[in-house]
């Protein structure tokens, strides 16, 4: 049943999860009522709100527009339901906007592959990595797709290896500039941001540990998939393929070196995930044994959920 909902590429398949991610994050909401006491605490609702919905969008983009799957919509579907199995995630504000330049940032990268404007390419998923580092410090580490892309593509020539240190210079300088003039406590913030901590004891409830446990095999297991399946693909997809395991290993260190730990640090591995997830499915040949691997993933995503409110 809902292999066949999401095997095709639909408006109404994207209308449906946008629906859907709408309204757990106004469930959730309910248990914060200090957020909406005020217009200003709204608008910044609405603006996280947007902002979830764009990053659903733009890895179903990435996804699309560079071939990394078939025409379906689990990719789609995956990443909405690693969101609401860590529901903190939902009112995280700042992993989210820095998630979301992350995603910007990995959809220069990966069309890369074409070879068309390289250089401005480069330039902006730079700027977007510093950017998002602003908000989550070692999100900064995505820095080194940047590199590994260039090995892949235009290595050759020297300016491009220049241009992620421009990007660094160019946001280090207006972020200077906007925290001398409005808000001088932010370079401090960024800086105390940068701590390494292997404290995983954070959990408050059990849910958070099942979801923890349940994600963490899930992950590994379409990861080592991914990896073993990676020669089979064809030749001019394959550094696409390999800039979504490096993304992958990338989110989790910054998952695992994060300081004030928790299980939203996790998002920036939901698109690799994601998108490794549905090339697993597509290539299952029996049909009852993908929808029961879709109907798990999602079923504990939503059973998590509600098991929070």
């Amino acid at each position: 049943m809902i292999t066949s909902i999401f095997s095709k590429s639909r408006p109404l398949n994207y209308i449906i999860i946008s629906t859907l991610l709408v309204v757990c994050y106004f469930l959730y909401l309910q248990k914060f009522p200090e957020r909406v006491d005020s217009a200003e605490g709204v608008l910044s609702c609405i603006g996280l709100l947007l902002l979830l919905v764009g990053s659903l969008f733009i890895v179903n983009f990435v996804t699309k527009k560079n071939g990394l799957s078939k025409d379906n919509s689990y990719t789609f579907l995956f990443f909405f339901s690693f969101l609401i199995l860590f529901p903190t995630t939902l009112i995280n504000v700042n992993l989210i906007i820095s998630n979301f330049f992350i995603l910007l940032a990995l959809r220069r990268l990966i069309s890369l592959q074409s070879l068309l404007t390289p250089k401005e390419k480069i330039f902006d998923a730079s700027l977007w990595i510093f950017i998002a580092a602003i908000f989550h410090f070692w999100s900064i580490l995505f820095i080194l797709i940047v590199f590994v892309s260039i090995l892949f593509h235009v290595s050759r020539d020297y300016r491009n290896w220049i241009l992620p240190f421009i990007s660094f210079f160019a946001v280090g300088i207006i972020t200077l500039m906007y925290a001398l003039i409005f808000d001088r406590s932010l370079i401090e913030t960024v800086v105390d941001s940068a701590l390494i901590d292997f404290n995983f004891n954070y959990f408050t409830n059990n849910y958070q540990n099942f979801a923890l446990s349940l994600y963490v095999v899930s992950a590994a297991f379409f990861f080592i998939t991914q990896a073993l399946t990676l020669p089979n693909k064809p030749l001019n997809m394959q550094s696409s393929y390999k800039k979504i395991i490096v993304a992958f290993c990338l989110g989790a260190v910054v998952f695992l070196i994060s300081s004030n730990k928790n299980n939203s640090l996790l998002v920036y591995t939901f698109a690799p995930v994601a998108i490794m997830a549905t090339n697993y499915i597509e290539s299952m040949q029996i049909n009852w044994l993908k929808e029961t691997f879709v109907y798990v993933i999602v079923g504990c995503s939503l059973l998590t959920f509600f098991s929070q409110l």
